[in-house]
């Protein structure tokens, strides 16, 4: 795996795939690796992917620093990696946790990123992003799975957990809330991705979850924002609210999908993304 050594001493680990146009793509959580990629709905076809596993995940060394986990961190992180791929300016991906990270280092560095895409990701937690969470978690309240999952949705935000260990525990029974669907598909897609999380990274964040919607309009790229209809997480009003926001935005919502876009509607969320970076 590719690595490089930030200006601290850290390893970085990223992985290369694919040809074509370059794409840096940063992964959510916080505290997860880019495994959480899988094979990214096949766009390895027509672009080289450059999947970073963020700081404390997977090939990369977690800081001294126990708290050095906010979005700053993680933006000083991907200049540096810009830097190693000799890029002046770079097409960035964030999805999640990660699309947080992007708006923040695209908001910081409006002349380093060419086209920005904000994957199932969220500026802020208000109104509407709860409504969209409490629809959403409802509507799916019929399910074997809902009570345990929304057990363990409650005791991640409150952080009643200790270990990365307990983390996963927690990660696995709230899975199904991810997904629209949550069939054999689902399920292999959570074991072939699920690792031991960040717990340091995740505590941090719902600690001070960050408020970005006054950083937005710094943001120079061209913008897609893409979502699935049905994500209670990351949905529709969190989508909506970033477009607004960006001065360059255009928005994609993708039907029958939750969080998950590139697994759960791979054709539609592929297709959205090269027409707007090769065009």
């Amino acid at each position: 795996m590719p690595e490089l050594t930030t200006a601290d001493g850290r390893t970085l680990a990223y992985r290369r795939e694919g040809a074509g146009p370059l794409l840096v793509c940063h992964p959510g959580g916080p505290g997860f690796s880019a495994l959480e990629f899988s094979d990214l709905a096949g766009l390895a076809d027509g672009l080289t992917l450059v999947l970073l596993d963020p700081r404390g995940t997977g090939g990369s060394d977690a800081p001294a620093d126990p708290t050095a986990y906010a979005l700053g961190d993680f933006a000083s992180d991907l200049d540096e990696l810009r830097t190693h791929l000799g890029l002046d300016r770079m097409s960035l991906l964030g999805f999640s946790h990660g699309g947080m990270v992007a708006m923040a280092y695209a908001a910081g560095h409006p002349d380093r990123v060419d086209r920005l895409v904000l994957a199932s990701t969220l500026a802020r937690v208000g109104e509407a992003q709860q409504a969209d969470a409490e629809r959403e978690i409802e509507r799916r309240s019929g399910e074997p799975w809902h009570a345990e999952a929304v057990a363990a949705l409650e005791a991640e935000e409150q952080m009643r957990y200790e270990t990365a260990d307990d983390l996963a525990m927690l990660w696995q029974a709230m899975a199904p809330m991810y997904f629209v669907r949550w069939d054999g598909g689902a399920r292999a897609f959570i074991e072939e991705t699920t690792e031991v999380g960040n717990a340091d990274a995740l505590r941090l964040f719902n600690a001070n979850v960050p408020d970005l919607l006054t950083e937005l309009p710094r943001i120079c790229a061209e913008t897609l924002v893409i979502a699935g209809e049905d994500d209670f997480i990351c949905g529709p009003a969190s989508a909506r609210e970033i477009a607004a926001a960006v001065p360059n935005a255009q928005i994609v919502i993708l039907p029958g999908a939750g969080h998950f876009t590139y697994f759960e509607a791979p054709a539609m969320f592929r297709d959205a993304l090269l027409d707007f970076l090769l065009s």
